[in-house]
């Protein structure tokens, strides 16, 4: 019996080239220095609140298994779901906040960069 040919199959896991992303992010991180600081803000304002929330859904479970009536478990998850709710509003309310001091700083350094001073106006 002859044998069959094995087709190359290509690998799904592996990892996209990300090289044009990390490019276009350099290039905006030199470009101004507001951008990174936004960008670190957001990112541990984020990391941040992902981990407090995980920690809050791990005691949350060990909550809901202390649950011994139907009515406890009504009045835990009422509880747990309105807290929720309520962080990630104000979790937005932050990221915005970064994101609108930022978008203003980023506007005074395009300000200044570009603004003309009178030493330097050509008779």
């Amino acid at each position: 019996m002859p044998k069959a040919k094995s087709k190359a199959v290509p690998k799904s896991d592996a990892a996209p080239d990300m090289s044009p992303v990390v490019g276009l992010t350099t290039a905006m991180m030199v470009a101004n220095p507001a951008v990174t600081k936004a960008w670190t803000d957001i990112m541990k304002e984020s990391a941040r609140f992902v981990s407090e929330r995980l920690q809050e859904d791990m005691e949350a479970q060990k909550k809901l298994l202390q649950c011994k009536t139907p009515a406890d478990l009504v009045q835990f998850q009422s509880e747990f779901v309105l807290k929720a709710m309520q962080q990630y509003a104000d979790e937005a309310q932050r990221i915005t906040k970064i994101m609108t001091d930022a978008g203003e700083d980023i506007a005074k350094d395009a300000r200044h960069s570009w603004s003309r001073v009178y030493d330097n106006i050509p008779l």
